[in-house]
């Protein structure tokens, strides 16, 4: 019984991710996330894309460029620019205000898995536990992969140092909701 369950989370990560995963692996062939064949970090590969400004600004601010750019390894659930366009006005800049650094700080590293986990295998384990000290649910509902309620919208993209799994929402831990 549990091997069906597997395979039907197998299943169900194809039939979500089956276009987005080819995108996004595809390399430097023009596709949004590409990384040429992993050879970029995490930092660099969010700065490559494009789509990740806001995302690399208040890792800059909270002074956490060195770290996503070390050995790792490292599973990164990131926003995009739209996911944070989402928070009410004025939440982004106020959080990059020098005295909010540690609410940043928080808000960042509960984005981040000091590992390296694949979607499928985060949803196998249905949680991890995050650098900030909380914890993500991972599920897939209705078909699509989420993490804590926040849709997983593109997936596995192989950095030198991890993974970036990208999100449409941005993750706020319980103390800073």
């Amino acid at each position: 019984m549990k091997a069906l369950s597997l395979s039907g989370i197998a299943l169900a990560l194809a039939a979500t991710f089956g276009l987005t995963a080819n995108t996004v692996l595809a390399g430097d062939s023009g596709c949004e996330y590409g990384n040429k064949a992993a050879k970029a970090d995490i930092v660099d590969t969010a700065v490559s894309a494009g789509t990740f400004n806001t995302l690399v600004a208040a890792v800059q601010a909270a002074d956490l460029v060195d770290t996503l750019k070390s050995e790792g390894p490292f599973t990164v659930m990131a926003p995009t620019d739209e996911a944070f366009a989402k928070l009410p006005e004025g939440t982004v800049e106020t959080l990059l205000k020098p005295e909010n650094k540690d609410q940043l700080v928080a808000i960042l590293t509960y984005h981040v898995i000091p590992a390296k986990a694949k979607a499928e295998d985060a949803l196998k384990m249905g949680e991890a536990p995050t650098v900030q000290g909380g914890t993500l649910g991972f599920a897939v509902v209705d078909g699509q992969a989420q993490v804590n309620g926040i849709n997983i919208v593109a997936t596995d993209i192989k950095t030198s140092n991890g993974i970036i799994h990208v999100i449409d929402q941005v993750l706020l831990p319980e103390s800073a909701e």
